[in-house]
């Protein structure tokens, strides 16, 4: 059985939304200091609905993919929706990844949630604060699936 899906394989070597949005409404970055991934993620808010979104990562071929299939997964969907999305889910979409990539799919979820609160935040937008666990990222990676 091969270690990464197809789908794995086509986000790595095809990622969906690289880049960076220069007038981004919110950004959020995320880092592993155990494994050296680094993510940041940039949206665009029209009317509540996340218009565009980019992405940066700096890791392996798993963090790559969760970056690209995570944007894909919010991209035209309004915040509340977006922040449903979970690790799980992103792992799911793409098909699985080995369990010691796991963590890679939780710095997605991360990200977009660090990005969605910089909205807020820049919008003087309440929210409640568990919305926004803050994660301290040499714990086990697995501890927030």
């Amino acid at each position: 059985m091969a270690l990464y899906s197809e789908k794995v394989m086509d986000h790595f070597r095809n990622p969906r939304n690289v880049g960076k949005i220069d007038d981004a409404d919110g950004v959020g970055e995320v880092g592993n200091a155990r494994c050296g991934d680094i993510m940041k993620v940039y949206i665009k808010v029209e009317n509540g609905i996340i218009v565009d979104v980019k992405f940066n990562t700096f890791g392996c071929g798993s963090a790559i993919a969760s970056s690209s299939m995570a944007t894909e997964m919010i991209k035209g969907k309004p915040i509340e929706q977006a922040l449903e999305l979970t690790n799980k889910a992103v792992a799911e979409a793409l098909d699985g990844l080995p369990a010691h990539k796991l963590h890679c799919s939780v710095l997605a979820e991360q990200s977009i949630r660090a990005a969605i609160k910089d909205y807020y935040d820049r919008n003087g937008i309440q929210y409640d604060p568990a919305m926004f666990p803050a994660y301290d990222h040499d714990d086990d990676p697995h501890a927030h699936e």
